[in-house]
């Protein structure tokens, strides 16, 4: 096939193109360009690499890629610890943890979406409106805002009061904790590096396809909505009464290899005696699939979304193997001056959306068990009712809709749609 259709492939797969391309025999045109520049150079780089183990030429990638990429230890930044790699690849993060295991890897992207009317009801599952663009803070060293630059790590644009949400994809298992402001996105609590399980602070992917916000009851969340810091609007501010951070913060720990190969023999043998089966016997089974320049994250409209409890035990995590990120948000006003890009345009209203037919979406894991839900998460004002303190009168485009069409998602659908 073409290289078109091969990297046409690769996206709808969600695959590396230069894999898929390997596979075919073919090399991409940019790495032929790039050899081809300096042959001798690159034909001596790639000799002295051949017997290299992989975990080594993923350090001197790392090293030679990211720069100032990873921040001081000594400081109480995110950084990767040894043996794990965080790569941006096509504006997704890919976590990977080769001295753990070679299938540990996770893919954070961070999808454009619809802001829930704020107004007390409860909404299903708003689409996906397409990737946020994402760049290494390095690379803008000069012209982002200076804090950044001793956390490192990446940034994307948002307009004041869009909203967004996490995708996870991958098949390893992962134990994901995720911050607002350094305010733990699960349990309200403020960010500690170590995972924990009384209470539970994390996510387990890819049990846990999303998350649109913060978990505020079983079975609810609050929208992820971007508002300047500074201004009494963020998680942060309300719960620490500073400030200090915004963004989101982002843990990966790697589930242990020997746990892992100990499940992968047991859902083998599951899938043999599945096989055996006469037909038409089945059961349950487990399914993987005002611009101040830096924003943080409020509390939206509620959505009906579980956060699932641990499967597999506290002790099935590698801690030691965690690999942490900081993600700055960026006011849409400022990201032309920063990186000479636009940003992407401010999504539609609900209302809009709503209007023109398309779906919105319900996902229930019936075999699953939900968190509980943070008091201190279900106690923030939400963006609306802190205009409203404000007297400003309340967030525009907020007004109420009816879903019409609510597609029910089954574990291989994808959450997007088209507007």
């Amino acid at each position: 096939p073409k290289v078109a259709t091969i990297r046409r492939l690769a996206e709808e797969l969600d695959e590396d193109p230069d894999v898929l391309l390997a596979m075919a025999g073919k090399v991409s045109s940019d790495l032929r360009d790039i050899i081809l520049r300096r042959p001798r150079l690159f034909a001596d780089v790639l000799r002295q690499l051949k017997e290299m183990p992989d975990h080594a030429i993923l350090r001197v990638v790392r090293e030679v890629r990211d720069g100032r990429w990873y921040a001081n230890p000594a400081l109480d930044d995110l950084h990767e610890e040894d043996g794990a790699m965080i790569e941006l690849r096509e504006d997704r993060l890919v976590f990977q943890f080769p001295e753990v295991h070679a299938d540990a890897k996770c893919r954070i992207e961070f999808q454009r979406t619809l802001r829930i009317p704020d107004d007390r009801r409860h909404y299903p599952l708003p689409p996906g409106l397409g990737r946020f663009p994402l760049n290494h803070v390095d690379d803008c060293a000069d012209t982002v805002p200076a804090a950044w630059n001793e956390h490192g790590g990446v940034f994307l644009p948002m307009h004041q009061s869009e909203a967004l949400w996490l995708n996870f994809s991958g098949t390893y298992p992962m134990a994901v904790k995720v911050a607002a402001g350094k305010i733990n996105a699960v349990t309200g609590q403020g960010w500690t590096n170590e995972l924990s399980d009384r209470p539970q602070d994390y996510l387990v992917v890819p049990d846990q396809r999303w998350l649109d916000g913060f978990c505020v009851k079983k079975g609810l969340i609050r929208q992820f909505v971007a508002m300047p810091l500074g201004q009494g609007y963020t998680a942060e501010e309300q719960l620490t009464r500073a400030a200090a951070h915004g963004g989101l913060q982002i843990v990966v720990s790697p589930m242990q290899g020997k746990r892992y190969e100990e499940i992968q023999r047991e859902r083998e043998k599951e899938r043999r005696m599945e096989e055996e089966k006469p037909i038409g016997v089945s059961e349950k089974m487990g399914v993987y699939e005002g611009t101040a320049p830096t924003l943080g994250l409020a509390s939206g409209g509620l959505m009906f979304q579980e956060i699932y409890e641990d499967p597999y035990g506290f002790e099935a995590w590698d801690t030691a193997a965690r690999s942490r990120c900081f993600v700055h948000l960026l006011n849409s006003l400022q990201f032309l001056v920063v990186t000479g890009a636009e940003p992407p345009n401010m999504p539609p209203t609900a209302e809009e959306y709503t209007n023109a037919g398309l779906p919105w979406f319900e996902y229930y894991a019936g075999d699953r068990e939900a968190l509980q839900g943070a008091k201190q998460l279900a106690d923030l004002d939400s963006v609306n009712t802190v205009l409203r303190k404000k007297g400003k009168g309340g967030l525009a485009g907020n007004r109420s809709v009816l879903p019409k069409f609510v597609e029910k998602l089954k574990s291989t659908r994808v959450r997007t749609d088209d507007f």
